[in-house]
């Protein structure tokens, strides 16, 4: 008994247990009816051998079913420039990543610096360990905050460094308090850019906080809490709970004309890059291209903020380890800065080195940035400020006091942000501040 699949070609007819491979049938549609005459139409000329429209010519051999066949593609000079597209992507991302100095366009996508690599689990394939066994839906969510956090640690050496020597103290658990990005508020390049990639995988768009003083306007989104995202999780940094998430933009419109006219250049250039901020923050390169010295130099007169995103694009600003979850006595926001002075890092004293909020449940501290090498579009090479890194306690409201310790939850804890805080963070990429050590 044989079987004929419909379609264009006959299905594989089976005899017993032996087969025979199938016979191609070519259907060609006839030519369309001319009612004048009473006839067909003749055929169209074949295209001119000069056409751009791509022509693909396959052979079979040995009569072998389609599926097996060997396959030749001529693409025309239209479809092969479609190639230019991606050779922005044919640099070394090796080469990326290890320069100190950044790079205007992505390099070429090496998926081993893709694996999912946490500040705590190094680029191990078991750093994925915090997954749910059965393969939840944020496996590729938290591999691009891998890839955004490893660039993060590739080019900031002091927060490299203390997150290994925190983890290092008793074997601490990071907790990741929140992420944080800078945007330049026009033509789609602001918050709306970065926020796209945590909205789609569930987080919440909380407050708003505006910096008058530094023409800024900022929101945060909260986490997930549905199962499978934070439930269960006990890996180290962007594999542990998921943290809020903080995005700024600067007010371009409130900017001097001539600051304007730099901004609104580079966003225009970069074209369609605002919708793939989350590409260029994991693969560590700018949407647009590298600026000259002196347009930087009248960005950082006007505005530390507007220089440093000029440069670092969508890369993170900082990452913040949530301090009440360390393990004693680094749990104390005030023994952990003690900790990091020892070390020899220098924190951030604008407006002192321990922030607190009017109510006096959030405390939070800072490095300042660190700095390093770039080289401008016109050739002029200077140290340009890149990250840092922050530290945050959330003490436990009033109305939960009464909970024991091994009762209290993060939901317990005081949650947001407060502008005089964070007003006093932004100063840590201050060019004036740049000394990464005491």
């Amino acid at each position: 008994m044989s079987t004929t699949a419909r379609g264009t070609t006959d299905g594989e007819v089976r005899d017993g247990n032996t087969s025979r491979p199938p016979t191609i049938v070519y259907h060609r549609r006839p030519p369309p009816w001319d009612t004048t005459t009473g006839g067909h139409l003749p055929p169209p000329p074949p295209p001119s051998p000069s056409a751009t429209t791509p022509s693909f010519t396959t052979t079979t051999t040995n009569g072998h079913h389609p599926a097996n066949k060997k396959t030749k593609m001529m693409i025309s000079s239209r479809a092969s420039s479609s190639t230019s597209i991606f050779s922005c992507f044919r640099r070394s991302s090796s080469a990326n990543r290890s320069s100190a100095s950044f790079v205007s366009l992505p390099s070429t996508i090496n998926h081993s610096k893709f694996s999912v690599v946490s500040a705590s689990h190094g680029s191990s394939p078991s750093s994925s360990s915090s997954l749910d066994a059965d393969g939840d839906d944020t496996s590729f969510f938290r591999s691009v905050l891998s890839s955004m956090e490893q660039v993060y640690l590739n080019r900031n050496q002091t927060a490299s460094t203390i997150l290994k020597l925190v983890m290092s103290t008793d074997a601490n658990q990071i907790c990741y308090d929140h992420l944080a990005f800078r945007t330049f508020g026009v033509n789609g390049h602001g918050i709306e850019s970065m926020s796209k990639l945590f909205l789609d995988y569930g987080y919440t768009e909380r407050e708003e906080l505006r910096f008058p003083k530094k023409k800024l306007k900022a929101l945060w989104f909260s986490p997930p809490q549905a199962s499978g995202f934070n439930n269960g999780c006990t890996g180290s940094g962007i594999h542990g709970p998921l943290p809020r998430v903080f995005i700024s933009e600067l007010l371009v419109d409130q900017m001097s004309p001539e600051s304007q006219e730099i901004i609104r250049k580079y966003t225009r250039l970069s074209g369609a890059g605002h919708k793939h901020s989350a590409v260029s923050s994991a693969l560590g390169c700018l949407t647009w291209p590298k600026p000259s010295h002196l347009e930087f130099q009248q960005l950082a007169r006007e505005s530390e903020y507007a220089a440093w995103t000029l440069v670092n694009g969508y890369t993170l600003n900082h990452v913040t380890i949530s301090t009440h979850r360390l393990k004693p006595p680094l749990n104390n926001i005030n023994n952990l800065n003690h900790f990091i002075q020892d070390k020899g890092f220098k924190l951030n004293s604008e407006g002192g080195v321990l922030k607190v909020s009017p109510d006096g449940l959030l405390l939070q501290s800072s490095t300042v940035a660190d700095s390093i090498p770039f080289e401008f579009s016109d050739g002029f090479k200077e140290p340009v400020p890149c990250s840092y890194i922050e530290f945050a306690q959330r003490l436990v409201l009033p109305q939960y006091r009464d909970l024991s310790e091994d009762k209290v939850e993060e939901i317990h804890r005081r949650d947001g942000f407060e502008v005089g805080n964070a007003d006093k963070i932004f100063e840590s990429t201050s060019i004036d501040k740049l000394s990464r050590t005491a």
